[in-house]
């Protein structure tokens, strides 16, 4: 029988975001793939230190030690490496102990479209141009930023924060505060107070999430979501609803009403924050490992918003 990847949380992710390969990035940048490749070969027994995602994808691997007999988590290297230069990833994987065996090395071609293939739920890379590419393809993506200097991982749980409107909940309400401002934003809010939002892009991995929370007894369970948002009282209403309408039960819930998100993330301990607003993912990227989840289409409305650098995954 074939492998079975649709009961499981799958999550791809670059060489570059699982391992710290950025004097790898720069020579490329700098004096091409030729000059790249070479150096991938000469140092591909070298070790790599740890990437801005390495601690999530440790921990969420040791989810399947948990539960005798049962994988709950698979992860996949997708990257546009080539099979030759993605080589020194599979060395770095085998010296570090992680358990992943998959790959798709796609030799500078788009990465998107073998997302699908992989019943992929969640891609975290460093190159902008993919992780769009995946958001327009409705996979759930981030472009990781890189780790902080001083970052010491919770070792007892997984610990997830989210942002809300445009990466857990529908870029509506965001939408309406971008072009409206806030005090249509509060007015929208409360009349549609019992209604719950529509989908974001992060929903699905929430849910996923959620579903593996519930097979752990609950003060045993060995994953933990925040929800950090700028929203406040009364706007936290219809996050509370949506969140009912889902049947998920988030354990922390911040509502900082335009306070700074760092402190709290550092506090909770984030294994990785997600946000859609780069100011944001910039200063939470100084103490908790952070991603940028982009818009569909590259802008939330006109014009559109600046991105990240882009690089090598």
């Amino acid at each position: 029988m074939p492998y079975d990847l649709s009961d499981k949380l799958v999550i791809a992710i670059s060489s570059r975001a699982l391992f710290d390969l950025e004097t790898e990035n720069t020579i490329y940048d700098e004096q091409g793939v030729d000059a790249y490749s070479q150096y991938q070969r000469l140092h591909e027994t070298d070790a790599l230190q740890p990437g801005t995602a390495f601690p999530l994808v440790k921990a969420l691997l040791r989810l399947n030690d948990l539960i005798p007999d049962r994988r709950l988590v698979e992860v996949v290297v997708i990257s546009r490496n080539t099979p030759d230069t993605g080589l020194r990833a599979f060395n770095a994987i085998a010296a570090h102990k992680l358990d992943i065996s998959r790959a798709a090395f796609t030799g500078g071609a788009a990465t998107a479209p073998y997302l699908q293939a992989f019943k992929i739920d969640l891609f975290l890379s460093r190159d902008t141009r993919d992780v769009q590419d995946a958001i327009d393809a409705g996979v759930a993506a981030a472009q990781l930023y890189t780790a902080p200097l001083q970052y010491n991982a919770p070792e007892k749980q997984i610990r997830i924060a989210f942002d809300g409107d445009a990466v857990l909940f529908s870029p509506e309400s965001e939408r309406i505060f971008a072009e409206k401002g806030l005090e249509a934003f509060a007015r929208h809010e409360q009349r549609h107070r019992n209604k719950a939002m529509k989908e974001g892009p992060f929903a699905k991995l929430l849910l996923a999430l959620s579903a593996i929370q519930k097979q752990f007894p609950a003060n045993e369970c060995p994953v933990r979501i925040a929800i950090v948002t700028a929203r406040n009282s009364p706007a936290h209403q219809r996050v509370i609803h949506t969140l009912r309408t889902w049947n998920v039960t988030v354990d922390e819930a911040f509502f900082l009403g335009g306070l700074k998100k760092t402190e709290v993330l550092q506090a909770f301990g984030a294994h990785m924050f997600f946000d859609d607003q780069e100011g944001h993912v910039e200063t939470a990227a100084v103490v908790v490992p952070s991603g940028r989840v982009p818009y569909k289409g590259g802008a939330l409305a006109a014009p559109a918003r600046k991105t990240g650098a882009a690089g090598r995954p």
